[in-house]
């Protein structure tokens, strides 16, 4: 890939390491060195047009690295330039490699969960022209023994079907652990995984699972305290001896206590109980459509009763 600078002189080394500063290397002395602001935005230019090509290489619907990416992680990126070719005197770009550590939950043989944070392959591209030529297993194993990890500890990123046929080819990486999410990682990585890796147990049955289980179930029963102040008691108000005297300052009159409250059967018995009203045996006596009963309900009262009206 060619560009419109010399690249020869940005990038002395045949691999360069770019990271999230993409500050231009050291020089080797007697060579010319550009404004710091051209150099800078020529190293940008060239991780934006790499990941323009990565992408269409890939049928990705957009680039998935690019210079303002590069910036704002902590992502390593190996840079492999042609020395020989020489286009009007300013050199050519081969391929790169982007790498960099995340946090995983990743599955084990068992289907266990590990949280791990291995290195990880996120892009890598060769020019088409220059594929099949030894490029890309330089630029792999530079990085390998640059970044001091085996093949088989690294994790990678949606890789495409040639990136796992060069690794089954050059790193006999065949075998797969079955992954949930979009990262993929082979047989024995678990094997060298330092500090261990956290494991969680493994999933449950659908029929196995519960609302809550037996411990919770233990939890829910004890009461647990609020915190001060809710957990203290409230005081009851105890009635002063006399009750205050209301003024004529707006304060309204303290009332007395009500009467307790008569349940509905034993007001019906009363009611029931009752005599009648005198005046009301008359008014029965002297109606002709009362009835015999009310007559001689009426008629039952005593005479003292009867002599008081």
């Amino acid at each position: 890939m060619e560009f419109p600078f010399d690249v020869d002189a940005l990038l002395p080394e045949r691999i360069t390491v770019l990271d999230q500063h993409l500050r231009p290397p050291a020089r080797r002395p007697g060579t010319t060195t550009p404004a710091r602001v051209d150099v800078q935005q020529q190293l940008m230019t060239i991780v934006d047009e790499l990941g323009k090509a990565s992408a269409k290489a890939q049928h990705l619907p957009a680039p998935i690295t690019s210079a303002s990416r590069m910036q704002s992680n902590r992502h390593v990126m190996y840079v492999l330039k042609d020395s020989s070719a020489r286009p009007a005197g300013k050199g050519a770009i081969i391929g790169f490699l982007k790498v960099g550590y995340k946090k995983l939950f990743v599955l084990d043989d068992r289907e266990a969960h590990n949280e791990v944070e291995p290195l990880c392959i996120l892009d890598f591209y060769i020019h088409e022209t220059l594929q099949r030529h030894g490029h890309g297993r330089e630029l792999f194993q530079y990085m390998l023994q640059k970044e001091r990890v085996e093949p088989h500890q690294l994790a990678i990123d949606r890789p495409s079907p040639k990136l796992l046929k060069f690794l089954n080819k050059h790193y006999n990486l065949e075998t797969t652990v079955p992954q949930v999410n979009n990262f993929v990682i082979f047989e024995g990585f678990f094997a060298h995984q330092h500090p261990p890796a956290r494991k969680l147990p493994p999933k449950r049955a659908e029929g196995d699972i519960k609302p809550y289980s037996s411990s919770d179930r233990e939890f829910l029963k004890v009461a647990v305290e609020p915190p001060w102040p809710l957990n203290r008691a409230p005081r009851r108000a105890t009635p002063p001896a006399h009750p205050p005297r209301s003024s004529s300052l707006g304060n309204s009159p303290e009332r007395g206590p009500l009467r307790p409250f008569v349940p509905e059967q034993e007001l019906l018995r009363s009611l029931r109980l009752c005599p009648p009203h005198p005046a009301a045996r008359l008014l029965l006596a002297t109606d002709p459509a009362a009835s015999p009963a009310q007559r001689r309900r009426t008629s039952s009262l005593p005479r003292s009763e009867e002599s008081r009206y």
